[in-house]
């Protein structure tokens, strides 16, 4: 083999190796990072109470309180 076959296959492994590394970093991320909750996020102008809610509630009342509180839009 010639060196310029011999440089581009050197290359060539060491950038499918990063790659490889790259695809199995982002897969090992996706799987052990948390899955965003759908709950939604009320606030509680009374208060000041932060608070969650399941995604269906369009008016949550406030655990604190009581009042009942529109979710906050981000």
């Amino acid at each position: 083999m010639s060196l310029p076959t011999l440089i581009l296959a050197y290359v060539v492994a060491q950038l499918a190796a990063l790659g490889g590394l790259a695809i199995y970093s982002e897969m090992r991320r996706r799987r052990f990072h948390p899955a965003a909750s759908e709950d939604r996020v009320f606030r509680c102008p009374n208060c000041g109470y932060v608070y969650t809610d399941d995604p269906d509630v369009d008016r949550s009342r406030c655990s604190q309180c009581g009042k009942l509180n529109e979710a906050i839009e981000f």
